[in-house]
C-alpha cells in the first residue's frame, strides 16, 4: 500500500513499516509531500522518521494501539459489515444528550456504553452526543486534549468499537454526534510540529501557540483539520460533529475556516444522501456563525447557546460569581430574554468581559433549533470545583423547573448524562497524564484556580487520582429509586411532549411569548397554543394564563386548570405543560 506524510521542511524523510526501514521520496505533483510503498494490511504498525530522528506516528493515523507515542496501525474501513441501514437524521426537532464514555458506565468502553443505549432510545432522546474520542495519554480523561485527530482513543476500544457503538446507536434510531477539537492540540503525544507548520506563534491562545490556519503552511494545516472532520462523517457513519471552543479558531483569511469546514460537510451530505451537521461552541454571540454561508455567514447549523444557561442557572440557584454575574442582577428577566431572544448578550454590557459583547440575533430570519439549550453540559459541572451538578444543591421539584425550561423551550434540547434521573454523582475534572511534570502542573493549577474563589487545597479534587475519575461514574442503580425514578418519569413525559406537540418544535423564535414576576420568582411561557408555567419560589404562585381555556399536559404536582379568572395557582418549586382547547 502507499504511505505519505506532509514534512515541508524535512530534507529527508523515513518509513518504518513491519519491523523495515525504507527511504521515502518527494511527491513530484504535491509540495512538502512524501510517499513509499510497503507491503501492509489491517493491523500493521508503522510510523515515520524526520531527517534520521526518532520515529513518530503518522499524523493522519487511524489507529494507536500503544497510545499518542506508539508507532501507528493501519485500519482497513472496509473490514467492518455494517448492520443497520441509515438514512440519517437531521438537527431540527432533535433532543441531543451528552455522553462520556469514561464514566457513562464503570467500565468506560464503548461497548458497554452501547449496552446501555437501549435506555436513551426508552427515553426519547434522538442523538448521542459523545465527548471527544481522539487519543490522549493514559486511560482516563475528558478527550480534549487529544492529538491523532483521525484516530479513536485505544482504552475505550478503539475503531472498530465506535463503529459497533454507531451502529448500535442507528439500529435504535438514534443519531451519533462527535465533539472534535480543532483548536488546539493535546500538549502530551503532540509530535506534529516535528513534521510541520501545525502551530504558530501568529496568534495565541489559552492552551498556547494557535493552530496555524492562516499563517505559512495554513493550507495543508486547514486540509488535514477537514479530512479529520469528514472522515468522521464519512469512515464511521457519524451524523454531526460539536465543535469545540470555535472562537479560539484565529483565522484572518477572506475565506474563514469554519466557513470552509460546512461547505465541505454539506458538499459530503449530498454525496452520501443523508444530512449532516456542525454545532459550535461559540462564545462571540454572533449570530454569523449561524448564517448561511449565502447570506455572508459561516454556515454553520447550530451552536451552544449558553446564555440561556447561564440566565437559568442564577435564576435556579442564585449564583452571581464569574461570568453569572451579568445575569444575576434579574435573573427571570434574563431568562426570558433569552427565551425570545436567543442571546442574552446582543451589544450590551458585560461586567465579567469589562466591554459590550455579542450581535443581535434576528429572530425573524434565524430558526431557534439553530440554538442549543441546556440545564447542565460537562463545563457547567466539570469545571466547577468539586464537580457537582444542580441535584446537589436543589430539591426535585426546582429541577423538574429546570427540566420544564429546557425541554419546552424554543431551542433545541440537550441533556447532560445522569441529568435525567437526577444524578447524585458527580462529574469532576479527572486526568491521567503519563508526564509526572505535566501531571504536577495541571494538579497546582487546578487548585490555584480555585483558590483564587475561596476553595482549600483539600477541597479541589485531585485530578490525578484514579478515585476522582471513579466517583464520576454514573451509577445506574439510582434510577430505580425515589426521587431519581420520579425525575426519570418527568423527563420521559417532557421528551415524549416535545415530539408529540408541534408548537414545541415550531422553529419560529419571534413566536415566543414570555411573562414573568422577579419578586414571585414564577415565569410563564407561550409558544402556540402550548403554556408552560414554573414557580421557582417556595411559596405558592398566581399566575395570570389569559381566559382561553386549557388543558393539562403534564403537571410536577397536582394542580387545577385555571378558571374563568385565567388565574393558575401553582404550588412552589413546581411547573406545568398545557395546551389551549
Amino acid at each position: 500500500m502507499q504511505f505519505e506524510v506532509w514534512a515541508p521542511q524535512a530534507g529527508r524523510m523515513t518509513l518504518h513499516c513491519a519491523g523495515g526501514t525504507q527511504a521515502m521520496e518527494r511527491d513530484p505533483e504535491r509540495a512538502g509531500w512524501w510517499t513509499a510503498e510497503a507491503e501492509a494490511e489491517n493491523g500493521t504498525r508503522y510510523g515515520f522518521a524526520v531527517d534520521d530522528g526518532p520515529v513518530r506516528p503518522d499524523p493522519r493515523s487511524r489507529r494507536q494501539p500503544d497510545g499518542p507515542d506508539g508507532l501507528s496501525a493501519v485500519v482497513d474501513h472496509e473490514r467492518y459489515a455494517w448492520r443497520a441501514e441509515w438514512a440519517g437524521r437531521g438537527l431540527p426537532g432533535a433532543v441531543l444528550y451528552e455522553l462520556h464514555v469514561g464514566t457513562y458506565t464503570r467500565e468506560g468502553t464503548l461497548d458497554a456504553a452501547a449496552e446501555r443505549l437501549g435506555h436513551l432510545a426508552e427515553l426519547g432522546v434522538t442523538h448521542v452526543e459523545l465527548m471527544p474520542l481522539c487519543p490522549f495519554p493514559g486511560r482516563h480523561g475528558w478527550g480534549y486534549e487529544g492529538v491523532s485527530l483521525w484516530a479513536v482513543h485505544e482504552p475505550y476500544g478503539g475503531p472498530e468499537s465506535l463503529k459497533r457503538f454507531v451502529d448500535r446507536a442507528h439500529e435504535l434510531g438514534l443519531g451519533v454526534v462527535l465533539d472534535v477539537v480543532h483548536n488546539h492540540f493535546g500538549p502530551s503525544g503532540n509530535y506534529l510540529p516535528e513534521f510541520g507548520p501545525y502551530l504558530t506563534d501568529t496568534h495565541h491562545t489559552p492552551w498556547g501557540a494557535a493552530v496555524n490556519l492562516d499563517a505559512p503552511g495554513s493550507d495543508e494545516v486547514r486540509a488535514y483539520l477537514l479530512g479529520s472532520a469528514l472522515a468522521w462523517l464519512r469512515d464511521y457513519r457519524i451524523d454531526g460533529l460539536r465543535l469545540d471552543a470555535v472562537h479560539a479558531l484565529r483565522d484572518t483569511r477572506a475565506h474563514h475556516f469554519l466557513e470552509e469546514l460546512s461547505a465541505a460537510v454539506d458538499a459530503l451530505s449530498g454525496d452520501l444522501d443523508r444530512p449532516l451537521f456542525l454545532v459550535a461552541e461559540s462564545d462571540l454571540a454572533d449570530p454569523r456563525v449561524i448564517t448561511a454561508r449565502k447570506e455572508n455567514g459561516l454556515g454553520l447549523h447550530a451552536q451552544w447557546n449558553d446564555d440561556f444557561h447561564h440566565a437559568l442557572h442564577t435564576a435556579l440557584t442564585g449564583e452571581s460569581q464569574g461570568y453569572y454575574e451579568d445575569f444575576a442582577r434579574a435573573p427571570l428577566a434574563a431568562v426570558a430574554k433569552t427565551l425570545t431572544g436567543g442571546f442574552f448578550h446582543d451589544g450590551t454590557y458585560s461586567s465579567f468581559r469589562g466591554r459590550r459583547h455579542g450581535r443581535p440575533l434576528d429572530r425573524t430570519r434565524v430558526s431557534s433549533h439553530r440554538l442549543l439549550g441546556y440545564s447542565q453540559t460537562h463545563d457547567q459541572v466539570g469545571n466547577r470545583a468539586q464537580g457537582d451538578r444542580l441535584s446537589a444543591a436543589l430539591s426535585p421539584g426546582l429541577l423538574a423547573c429546570a427540566a420544564a425550561l429546557t425541554l419546552t423551550g424554543p431551542f433545541t434540547p440537550m441533556l447532560f448524562m445522569g441529568e435525567e434521573w437526577a444524578a447524585g454523582t458527580p462529574w469532576q475534572f479527572f486526568t491521567d497524564h503519563t508526564d509526572p511534570e505535566l501531571a504536577e502542573a495541571v494538579r497546582r493549577g487546578r487548585r490555584r484556580e480555585f483558590a483564587a474563589h475561596g476553595w482549600a487545597e483539600e477541597d479541589v479534587p485531585d485530578p490525578q487520582d484514579q478515585a476522582t475519575r471513579d466517583r464520576s461514574c454514573l451509577d445506574w442503580s439510582e434510577r430505580e429509586n425515589e426521587p431519581h425514578a420520579r425525575v426519570l418519569a418527568w423527563y420521559r413525559e417532557l421528551i415524549a411532549l416535545r415530539h408529540d406537540q408541534p408548537d414545541l418544535t415550531d422553529p419560529d423564535l419571534s413566536d415566543v411569548k414570555v411573562a414573568y414576576d422577579e419578586e414571585g420568582r414564577w415565569l410563564a411561557f407561550r409558544r402556540g397554543d402550548v403554556r408552560v408555567a414554573v414557580n421557582l419560589g417556595k411559596e405558592p404562585a398566581s399566575i395570570p394564563l389569559g381566559t382561553a381555556r386549557v388543558r393539562m399536559l403534564a403537571a410536577w404536582e397536582p394542580v387545577e386548570v385555571p378558571g374563568a379568572d385565567g388565574l393558575l395557582s401553582l404550588p412552589g418549586e413546581s411547573c406545568v405543560v398545557l395546551t389551549q382547547e
